[in-house]
């Protein structure tokens, strides 16, 4: 048993009240959420819906050490340091803030600052938000970090919270609170505390080798899950659970398999006689959706993880594939060539009343239903050049919008917000025979803010986490 302390923050003082939590000692992650009452003046937030916005000014200084003592994971004033650069980043990436130079600040934030000199200190400086905290080793060794979010124009706090956890987990707790910051501005939830599964590749462009990795959302922490010894494609996160599903050719031969990420397991899925592409997870995580070729023609199955059912729902001789739930489960987006041509399509869950959505020029490929129900992201081949590019289009195939315009962008992948999508792009060959390496991005729904994800390793075939769980264990 651990006793956690859980604890509030108001601009006024301290609140304390302290519970028993049962979790094993690798899984403490502890988190205090006390309402902090915003005063009615209170103004500061930020329109995710406008096509173009002017980043709101953020002052984020690096987050103070209440004593410097050494960890497992270095100096505590350096972890306050990293943990102020981590939010900062989070927070930019998005478009939507900008940060202000350190380098400028007047007012020097310490451990025991409670009420920074707003007037003096950071209205002069263009701050339009200001985030403070500081960090502190309790004496069972774990790492307490606390923070407030400040409007400076109204010298209200907005958010005031606390974390205690391994130290070894000080970069969770920053996509955690640049969760709550994000959340609490934009009024969206946040995503920063997600993880990206993806094929990583290496080697001669003619043999590559292709290995399961996943990763922090913001390319942290980055871990390779399978060796190269056989070919991975197509990786799908369980929506409300940490496995991953995905195709694998073990000795020639493809099967689905799910991994399960805290526990390290793989476990076969399904040993199918004939090619299978693109497994997906229902939206309740019991059924994986998937296509099947036999005979030279591919249709849509799905099984049920529980009782290993498999039941087809279609049966077309146009190929029929890559298929993605809506998020109420009643729906299904796919691409086929029943028409003469790649197309997008919407059935039932059950496989009937069958709709093509897509009209434009071009082909689509790689549906994908965003969680908000809104839109269905897609991978368009066609135009000059031949290009691959992301759009999204209302799942009656209105609105349709082109995000990206480079030479091959495919793939898509949602943020658990339906905010974001990450993709693959692939360069071109030179005449020379060089490029054509692969990487991650994302853009926005704006289609303004694109953004490459670094990894270590040429990356293709993204997907996007859910948000974690609270006790989740970081490898």
């Amino acid at each position: 048993m651990n006793r956690v302390t859980k604890t509030g923050m108001s601009d006024r003082g301290w609140a304390v009240r302290i519970g028993d939590v049962l979790l094993p000692p690798v899984l403490l992650l502890a988190m205090l959420f006390l309402s902090v009452s915003l005063p009615a003046r209170a103004q500061l937030s930020v329109d995710v819906t406008r096509g173009t916005v002017d980043p709101v000014p953020l002052a984020l200084p690096d987050f103070a050490a209440v004593n410097e003592q050494e960890t497992s994971s270095g100096p505590l004033s350096d972890i306050g340091v990293q943990i102020a650069q981590v939010i900062s980043s989070n927070l930019q990436s998005t478009g939507l803030f900008r940060a202000l130079d350190p380098a400028a600040f007047i007012e020097p934030i310490t451990a025991e600052t409670r009420r920074p000199r707003f007037a003096s200190s950071w209205r002069p400086l263009g701050a339009q938000g200001l985030v403070t905290g500081r960090v502190q080793i309790l004496a069972d060794g774990n790492l307490r970090v606390e923070f407030r979010l400040w409007d400076v124009i109204s010298e209200a706090q907005l958010e005031g919270m606390g974390y205690t956890t391994p130290v070894t987990n000080w970069r969770r707790i920053a996509h955690v609170i640049s969760d709550r910051i994000y959340t609490r501005l934009t009024g969206e939830e946040g995503y920063f505390d997600t993880r990206i599964v993806y094929i990583a590749e290496s080697g001669d462009p003619l043999n590559r080798v292709k290995r399961l990795a996943v990763m922090d959302q913001d390319g942290a922490n980055q871990q390779f899950l399978t060796d190269g010894s056989y070919l991975v494609l197509t990786p799908r996160f369980s929506p409300n659970r940490q496995e991953i599903t995905y195709l694998s050719y073990f000795n020639d031969k493809p099967r689905v398999y799910l991994f399960n990420i805290l526990s390290n397991r793989f476990e076969v899925l399904g040993d199918f006689p004939n090619m299978t592409f693109a497994p997906r997870f229902s939206p309740d995580g019991n059924k994986v959706i998937m296509s099947l070729a036999e005979d030279g023609n591919s249709d849509i199955y799905e099984m049920d993880l529980r009782t290993r059912r498999v039941s087809r729902l279609t049966d077309h001789p146009g190929i029929d594939t890559s298929p993605s739930y809506s998020p109420d489960g009643r729906s299904i987006v796919f691409n086929s060539d029943r028409g003469g041509s790649q197309q997008l399509y919407v059935m039932d869950a059950g496989g009937g009343n069958v709709r093509r959505i897509s009209f434009g020029k071009g082909r689509y490929a790689t549906p994908v239903w965003s969680p908000r129900g809104d839109l269905v992201a897609f991978t368009k081949i066609g135009g000059g050049q031949r290009k691959f590019r992301i759009g999204v289009m209302r799942p009656d195939g209105e609105g349709e919008r082109l995000l990206t315009d480079a030479w091959q962008d495919e793939g898509p992948t949602w943020s658990p917000n339906g905010r974001v999508l990450m993709f693959f792009r692939t360069e071109r060959y030179d005449s020379q025979g060089r490029g054509g390496q692969t990487s991650l991005w994302s853009v926005d729904l704006t289609g303004y803010n694109e953004r490459r994800v670094p990894t270590p390793l040429d990356a293709s075939d993204p997907a996007w986490s859910p948000p974690l769980p609270i006790a989740t264990r970081r490898r």
